[in-house]
C-alpha cells in the first residue's frame, strides 16, 4: 500500500505541472513578450503547447499498450523536464515557441496516465474517488497557476515559471520507480506511418482554430490527412486505433457525446472570468475562485460514480449528466449585468456536476469495454475527443465574442451556442447502450507495486 501511494504521488505531481503549464503563462506572457520581442508569435506560445499535447495523448496511450505504462510515462516526464529547462533558457520568442512544443510533447505523453494507471490499479468502485482526487489537482492548478505566475514575474523572473517544474518532475520520476507492472504488453509492431498521418491531420485541424488567415486551407488539409489515416488504418494488422474499438457502438457514442459536450460548454471557464472582471467588477483572484464551483461539483459526483455505474449502468448516468449540462446552459443564457459572483459560482457548480459525471463515467466506460491491451488507447482516445471538442468550442465562442457589437451581446451569443450544443449532446446520450461492467476478457489485469 505504501508503494502504491508513491506511484499515485508520481502521477499527481506530473499531472499538476502539466496542467499548470496550460494556464500559468496567461498572466506572464505580456512580460515575456516585452523582454524577448517577437510579439507576432505571442499566440503561438500557447498554440504550440496545446496542439502537441492534444495530438500526442492518444499516441501515448497506444504506445503504453505496446511497451507498458511505466516506460512511456517516464519518457513523457523526462521530455517535459527537458522542455521546461529549454523554455526557461529561451533567448527569443521563436525559441520559446519551439521549446513550448517540446514541453507539450512531454505533457501529451503524461496526461493520459492518471486515468490509465488508475484503471490498472483500482476497482471500478474506487476509480471514481481517484478521479475526484485528480480533479482536485486540476482545480488547484487553475487557482495556483496565475498566482505563481504573478509571483515569479514580480519577485524573481518569468523564467522560474518553467524552472519550478524541474524539481517536481525529478520527484515524480523518483516516486515512479516502485511501479512494477504485472500487465504484459502485447507484442506487436508500432504503426509509425499511421501515427504520422494522425498527427499531421489533427495538427492542421487544430491550427485552423488559431490562425487568422487561410482557415479553409488548413481545414481541408487536416480532413484530407484524417481520411487517408482512416483508410490506411483499415489495412493494418496493428493499427494505431484498433477498428474493433471504433466499431463498439457504446464507445463510439461515448466519444461523440464527450466531443459534443465539451465543444458546447467546456469553454465556459475561458470566458466567465471576463464577464466577472469586465461586468461584475470582480478581481482577477475572485474570478478564478468562481471557477472552483466547477471543481467542487466535479469532485462531488466523481467520488460515488464508480458505485453508481455498477448500480445504474452507463446510459442513465450519462443522460443525467447531459441534463445537468443543459441546465447549466440555461443558467448561462440567463446571465445579465445584475448577476455577480454568487450566481456564477452556482452556475459553474451545476456545470461541474455535469462534466464530473460525464467525464468519470466516460473514462471508466472506455476502460471496461475493451481488451486489457487496448485500455491505454481507449482511455486516451476518449480524452482526446474531449480535448478536440474543447479546442473547437473555445474558438467558436471566441468568434461570437469578438464579432459582437458589444461585450454582453457577445456573451449572450456564445452561451446561446453552448446551450444549443448541450441539447445536441443530450440527444446523442440516448443512443448509448448499457453494457456489462465486467472488464473484457473476464479477467481484469491488475498492475501491482512492490
Amino acid at each position: 500500500m505504501k508503494s502504491r501511494t508513491t506511484v499515485m504521488i508520481s502521477i499527481v505531481l506530473a499531472m499538476l505541472v502539466a496542467s499548470m503549464d496550460t494556464t500559468i503563462m496567461n498572466t506572464t506572457m505580456p512580460v515575456i513578450a516585452k523582454e524577448l520581442g517577437g510579439f507576432e508569435l505571442y499566440a503561438w506560445t500557447f498554440a504550440a503547447y496545446m496542439i502537441t499535447t492534444t495530438v500526442l495523448s492518444p499516441i501515448a496511450g497506444r504506445l503504453s499498450d505496446i511497451f507498458g505504462r511505466k516506460k512511456v510515462f517516464a519518457f513523457g516526464i523526462i521530455l517535459f523536464l527537458i522542455g521546461s529547462l529549454l523554455c526557461g533558457m529561451s533567448q527569443s520568442m521563436l525559441q520559446l515557441v519551439i521549446f513550448r512544443a517540446v514541453q507539450g510533447i512531454g505533457a501529451g505523453f503524461m496526461m493520459p496516465f492518471p486515468a490509465i494507471i488508475a484503471g490498472d490499479l483500482f476497482s471500478i468502485e474506487k476509480r471514481g474517488k481517484i478521479q475526484a482526487f485528480f480533479t482536485a489537482m486540476w482545480g488547484l492548478s487553475a487557482l495556483l497557476a496565475p498566482l505563481l505566475g504573478a509571483f515569479f514575474v514580480e519577485y524573481m523572473s518569468w523564467r522560474w515559471i518553467f524552472y519550478v517544474n524541474l524539481p517536481i518532475c525529478l520527484l515524480s520520476l523518483l516516486t515512479l520507480l516502485p511501479y512494477q507492472e504485472v500487465y504484459e504488453p502485447k507484442k506487436t509492431s508500432v504503426d509509425y506511418i499511421g501515427a504520422i498521418l494522425f498527427a499531421v491531420g489533427v495538427s492542421f485541424l487544430l491550427l485552423d482554430t488559431v490562425v487568422e488567415k487561410n482557415q479553409l486551407i488548413y481545414a481541408v488539409v487536416g480532413i484530407l490527412f484524417i481520411v487517408i489515416f482512416y483508410f490506411f488504418e483499415r489495412k493494418q494488422t496493428s493499427p494505431l486505433v484498433p477498428l474493433s474499438m471504433v466499431s463498439n457502438k457504446t464507445i463510439k457514442w461515448m466519444n461523440i457525446n464527450g466531443f459534443l459536450g465539451c465543444a458546447a460548454l467546456f469553454g465556459t471557464s475561458s470566458y466567465i472570468p471576463l464577464f466577472l472582471q469586465n461586468v461584475a467588477h470582480q478581481s482577477l483572484f475572485m474570478s478564478g475562485v468562481a471557477l472552483l464551483g466547477m471543481a467542487i461539483g466535479w469532485m462531488l459526483v466523481s467520488v460515488p460514480a464508480g458505485k453508481w455505474i455498477l448500480k445504474y449502468g452507463y446510459r442513465l448516468l450519462l443522460i443525467i449528466g447531459n441534463v445537468l449540462l443543459v441546465g447549466s446552459g440555461v443558467l448561462l443564457m440567463m446571465l445579465n449585468q445584475n448577476h455577480g459572483f454568487s450566481y456564477v459560482f452556482i452556475t459553474m457548480f451545476v456545470q461541474g456536476l455535469a462534466f464530473g459525471l460525464l467525464s468519470t463515467v466516460g473514462v471508466i466506460g472506455s476502460q471496461q469495454m475493451v481488451e486489457p491491451h487496448q485500455k491505454g488507447i481507449s482511455t486516451s482516445f476518449f480524452m482526446f475527443s474531449r480535448n478536440i471538442g474543447t479546442a473547437i468550442g473555445v474558438t467558436i465562442m471566441g468568434a461570437f465574442l469578438t464579432k459582437a457589437p458589444d461585450f454582453m451581446t457577445g456573451i449572450h451569443n456564445l452561451f446561446l451556442y453552448g446551450f444549443v450544443g448541450s441539447i445536441i449532446a443530450l440527444l446523442t446520450s440516448f443512443l448509448i447502450k448499457n453494457e456489462a461492467t465486467e472488464e473484457k476478457g473476464n479477467v481484469r489485469v491488475q498492475n501491482q507495486v512492490v
